[in-house]
């Protein structure tokens, strides 16, 4: 495993209407899917990214906790936090932004406790408009 941690490919647009810490796993998420990131990479501690980046020390480690639960990343105690490739092994791992922004929706309207029939049938009524 890399011992120095990999250099920070991110950059997050404050003004954007994604939130942040969407815009932070969409594009961990993407240089570990698209092998920019290799297994074994170390990243940078919750602490080093959030300063680096200019956010919230809790928005990335909320990031981090989710991007690991979903097998891209592997936190060792004492050691840091690496790329891992679990994520090829789960089903249900979002593998690109699209994914990952549609997971944070159906995510967001269980929360509000929409009914996921409710999701779908809102989702057809908004597309159909828009055509």
């Amino acid at each position: 495993m890399a011992s120095n941690p990999v250099s920070i490919q991110i950059t997050i647009d404050q003004n954007s209407g994604i939130p942040i810490w969407l815009q932070l796993r969409n594009r961990l998420i993407y240089l570990i899917s698209s092998g920019q990131f290799a297994k074994g990479d170390k990243l940078p501690t919750v602490r080093e990214m959030a300063v680096e980046l200019g956010i919230n020390y809790n928005t990335v480690s909320k990031v981090y906790q989710d991007v690991e639960r979903d097998g891209y990343i592997k936190s060792q105690r004492g050691r840091g936090t690496f790329v891992h490739d679990g994520y090829l092994k789960n089903p249900d791992s979002a593998t690109d932004e699209m994914d990952s922004l549609v997971d944070a929706f159906i995510a967001q309207c269980d929360e509000l406790g929409v009914p996921r029939t409710d999701i779908v049938r809102r989702v057809e009524s908004r597309l159909a408009r828009m055509q």
